[in-house]
């Protein structure tokens, strides 16, 4: 019986290192893999290279690794939400390369197929497209210009689920699927964080979203604070 479980974050975390490049599944602050970016803060593992959709808010998220620069760089999609961020990619602290994030998911994708590039359209005639090859392709009886983009590498792709088994087969609940499944088959090594863990046959392989066999390590989390991003509400 395969069995990926691992008895706590410090364990799941053991063998990552300063300067690795690290995927981060989740989605401003929903679905984010709290408890291992807590143990990284922790630990003061620095020099990280972070792929993330966004890089959290000042005081949560990835903001927390922000704020003790803990991060070298950030390859990331939207960034709006933190000021910490904006003043160390302004002063030179922080290297930041912005992907539009339809090219994120995708390059996330690439990896997980092990293809080592893509075409797309996005960031033609940008600066997204500086430095970077291009070729022309008839599709649709069209002949366009594509931007080859690099799928992603990485040492390790960190992901939360809510419910997981002890074979690595993860469920997300709602909207904190996100970019956690992309991540998940994207990374060299996966690590799972889950608020439920279950044996090996309980969930149903209809209800999966992420096979095991992407998954190599696996551990329920202690507390999930499950902030806000932004809360609206309207007058009664």
């Amino acid at each position: 019986m395969i069995n990926r479980v691992v008895k706590n974050v410090e364990e799941a975390l053991i063998d990552v290192k300063d300067g690795m490049t690290i995927m981060f599944g989740g989605f401003g602050l929903c679905g984010i893999p709290e408890n291992c970016i807590n143990e990284l803060v922790k630990k003061g593992t620095k020099n990280l290279i972070c792929i993330s959709n966004n890089a959290g808010v000042d005081n949560f998220g990835l903001g927390l690794l922000l704020q003790t620069k803990q991060i070298k760089k950030m390859i990331s999609s939207y960034v709006g939400e933190n000021e910490e961020f904006e003043r160390q990619m302004l002063s030179g602290e922080l290297e930041v390369e912005l992907v539009p994030q339809g090219t994120l998911a995708t390059r996330c994708l690439a990896a997980g197929y092990g293809m080592p590039v893509i075409y797309t359209p996005a960031g033609i005639g940008t600066e997204v497209a500086i430095g970077k090859e291009t070729r022309k392709f008839n599709y649709n009886g069209e002949e366009k210009e594509y931007l080859m983009e690099k799928a992603f590498e990485s040492d390790f792709a960190i992901v939360k689920a809510w419910k997981g088994d002890t074979a690595g087969n993860l469920i997300y609940k709602n909207t904190a699927r996100n970019f956690n499944p992309l991540m998940a088959m994207a990374g060299k090594i996966t690590i799972a964080e889950v608020e439920i863990l279950v044996p090996a046959g309980e969930l149903d392989p209809d209800q999966v979203h992420t096979p095991g066999i992407y998954v190599h390590r696996i551990f329920q989390g202690n507390f999930y604070e499950k902030r806000i991003e932004q809360v609206t509400t309207r007058k009664k």
